[in-house]
């Protein structure tokens, strides 16, 4: 089991039901999409800032790191990544991303909750 979040550049939205909507169609076009985008410079730079704390689960000798999926990179697209963590990590983990995220002044959305974070 895992616990997703998604982040990605734009103006925070003004609700969790706005979220949820931009979180759809960024979802939409970028994951589902048929066009594979690189991540944009952004978007790197915050999966660089999350690897600076836990290391990629490929690169995870000791079974510390808490993403499901890795590299962690290629979970991301364009302006967005959508990224799964363990559950038994997300609590730490999922925090640690929206407080990296909010520093960033990217939007951190809660997929399970679907709400807003932080």
């Amino acid at each position: 089991m895992s616990y997703d979040l998604a982040v990605w550049e734009g103006e925070r939205p003004a609700d969790d039901k706005t979220a949820g909507q931009v979180f759809g169609n960024l979802y939409d076009r970028y994951i589902e999409g048929d066009a594979e985008e690189p991540p944009s410079e952004r978007i790197a730079a915050y999966v660089a800032a999350l690897l600076e704390r836990w290391c990629d689960i490929t690169e995870d000798e000791e079974d510390t790191s808490p993403w499901s999926t890795g590299p962690l990179i290629d979970e991301a697209s364009g302006p967005l990544i959508y990224f799964a963590m363990r559950w038994s990590m997300a609590e730490e983990a999922s925090a640690y991303a929206a407080a990296v995220a909010e520093s960033m002044g990217l939007v951190c959305f809660d997929v399970q909750l679907d709400r807003l974070r932080p």
